[in-house]
């Protein structure tokens, strides 16, 4: 079966080797019918530490690494703004 793999911002790198990765997802809502927003935040492992709060990666599926971290880092797609 193929893993999964989503996009989302980076909004903590406080923990050692774990990033906290913010996925939205937009969908219609199916009486009103107007465009909604939902999100999730997933911990994924990030073996360099290389990741910081703002950037847009690309997590996937993984086998558990700890007990929340079940998806991995897979690329960094875009830099965020420097704080």
């Amino acid at each position: 079966m193929p893993k999964r793999i989503l996009q989302g911002v980076v909004v903590s790198d406080r923990n050692n080797k774990t990033v906290v990765v913010k996925v939205e997802r937009r969908f219609n809502h199916p009486l009103v019918g107007k465009v909604v927003r939902r999100s999730k935040k997933y911990h994924a492992h990030d073996e360099s530490n290389d990741c910081k709060v703002g950037d847009v990666v690309r997590i996937e599926e993984c086998r558990p690494v700890s007990k929340l971290k079940t998806w991995r880092v897979l690329e960094k797609v875009s830099v965020g703004a420097p704080a």
